[in-house]
């Protein structure tokens, strides 16, 4: 029987204050805040029929470029590549199975293609999470770039995945 998300769930822009409070524990709240200031077009939430916040993305945006001047070198590059990259993605346990996750990452991909004219999506996942890993993979596409050591706090390795962003979407930029 297919499912008709649309009858239970709202994509909304990102409001901070709405998060479960488990998500504010995780990060400071500047953090969120700043992704909001700097790339509205990026934050997307899901709101179950009830009201209820039951995922969200947070992302941003970023040039090779810029990335390159901040870390005191050049990358040798005549034009920036912009690149939009996952921070957080997060969907509540009740609801997840449902596609939600799917969802909320197409919104994002789209957006960062057709506002930002993003070439790609890029993010990073603990090797230790399988289901996540299989969401990127196997249902978003993303493929892996490689694997950064001790990415985490806790000293586990993430692996650096990307995603092309579909020319359509960055054909309106």
């Amino acid at each position: 029987m297919f499912l008709n998300l649309n009858l239970f769930f709202n994509l909304l822009f990102f409001q901070p204050l709405s998060l479960p409070a488990t998500h504010l524990l995780l990060l400071p709240q500047q953090y969120y805040y700043y992704h909001i200031l700097s790339w509205p077009q990026l934050l997307q939430v899901a709101e179950a029929s009830n009201g209820d916040i039951v995922g969200y993305v947070l992302a941003k945006v970023e040039d090779e470029e810029a990335a390159a001047a901040a870390a005191g070198g050049a990358n040798g590059a005549s034009a920036p590549e912009i690149h939009g990259h996952i921070t957080s993605l997060a969907v509540a346990r009740t609801h997840r199975k449902l596609g939600l996750a799917s969802r909320l990452m197409d919104a994002t991909h789209t957006a960062m293609g057709s506002v930002f004219g993003a070439r790609y999506a890029s993010l990073h996942v603990r090797v230790s999470n399988r289901a996540a890993f299989h969401l990127y993979s196997k249902t978003l596409g993303y493929q892996i770039r490689g694997v950064e050591e001790k990415y985490y706090a806790d000293g586990e390795d993430a692996f650096d995945m990307r995603k092309p962003i579909d020319k359509v979407a960055r054909a309106t930029v």
